[in-house]
């Protein structure tokens, strides 16, 4: 792995956290460079990854457990822990987009409440930028997560702008699907992006329901990553009923929550004034308690005064639409689903 230039004296600061003032400073060094710089592959949040982490060094270090833990990372080596409470996410200018995404978001008093808090920007004497946030695991021991990207599109338009035919996206393609190509893009043996990026989102619910399941951790057990073919009805609520696991206050709690942060959306100015592709659900309970909040905005963009959205309609080229508030729609259905199939089978049993 590739060495990064993380300061000696930024890792003891982060050691004031995690509190392993015992380990020997070689060994507190690398732990702390490998929490500070430890890539996560998924696109989302990818939570549960971090949990299964910090399992496997909590069983490690028995009496010396970490505090607190990350909250999320949409990309490699961008979240660094920073307090009790409190994450930090590497930003390349505090011009980007997710930092002026939280900037407005924490102005609006109710959009403020459905995302994590924002407690503003640090420089460090290095250099890098960071925006502060809450950390959404604080509180919580041992929680059941569950990550879900939302959108029908979870990729910008300026992403797939370039025509050109690229044949490592064909060769993915039928890797995944032998018989997804047209006769002529076999005949070429080279798709577009665009045509590449359709696929992938139609492998998964996201083009159908608005959103897809990333990962789920349940109680006590490893992480289940590979979730994205979860595509069906039937397979959404099965995933759902497995990781609820009959709590029906959870489940009553959930939609109570999810059915306001849609409110809180279709009011929010933000909201009306802003394309929000590549946004996830971050769904957390344990046996005490249970949070919901919207996270990451790296793909958040304003739009043009003369283009309106509503997040619902179906996406084309130029307009804009990811389809949010539909993925929304869809998954607060699936969740009630769920709740009546299992007030439906309760009843059954007593019969």
């Amino acid at each position: 792995m590739e060495e990064k230039n993380i300061s000696y004296e930024y890792c003891e600061k982060i050691n004031d956290y995690l509190g392993q003032r015992d380990f020997d400073a070689p060994s507190r060094m690398s732990l702390l460079k490998f929490l500070a710089i430890n890539a996560l592959e998924l696109s989302a949040p990818a939570t549960p990854v971090l949990l299964q982490q910090q399992q496997q060094q909590q069983q490690q270090q028995n009496n010396n457990k970490p505090t607190g833990w990350l909250q999320l990372s949409g990309h490699p080596e961008s979240i660094v822990p920073c307090s009790s409470g409190v994450v930090r996410k590497r930003v390349a200018s505090f011009s980007d987009y997710e930092v002026q995404a939280y900037q407005q978001l924490s102005q609006e008093p109710l959009t403020s409440k459905i995302v994590p808090e924002f407690y503003g920007n640090i420089q460090l004497e290095s250099g890098e930028m960071f925006i502060e946030l809450q950390d959404l695991l604080k509180g919580f021991k041992d929680p059941c997560v569950m990550d879900i990207k939302m959108g029908c599109r979870t990729f910008l338009e300026s992403e797939v702008s370039n025509k050109t035919l690229r044949p490592d996206l064909y060769q993915k393609m039928i890797k995944v699907d032998a018989n997804a190509p047209t006769p002529e893009e076999h005949e070429q043996q080279a798709i577009t992006k665009l045509r590449y990026m359709l696929f992938r989102e139609a492998m998964s619910s996201s083009q159908s329901k608005g959103f897809r399941i990333e990962a789920i951790r349940l109680k006590g057990k490893p992480p289940m990553k590979d979730l994205k073919t979860v595509r069906t009805s039937e397979q959404i609520a099965q995933t759902i009923d497995q990781f609820l696991n009959c709590k029906k206050s959870v489940q009553k709690e959930l939609i109570n929550r999810l059915k306001h942060m849609r409110t809180v959306m279709e009011k929010s100015k933000f909201f009306q004034t802003h394309e929000i592709v590549g946004s996830s659900i971050f769904i957390i309970y344990d046996d005490v308690k249970v949070g919901c909040w919207l996270i990451d905005f790296a793909k958040s963009r304003p739009l043009p005064d003369h283009v309106k959205v509503n997040h619902r309609v179906e996406w084309i080229p130029g307009n804009r639409e990811e389809g949010l508030l539909k993925g929304m729609d869809e998954l607060i259905q699936a969740f009630e689903s769920a709740n009546q199939k299992q007030t439906t089978s309760r009843k059954f049993l007593q019969i």
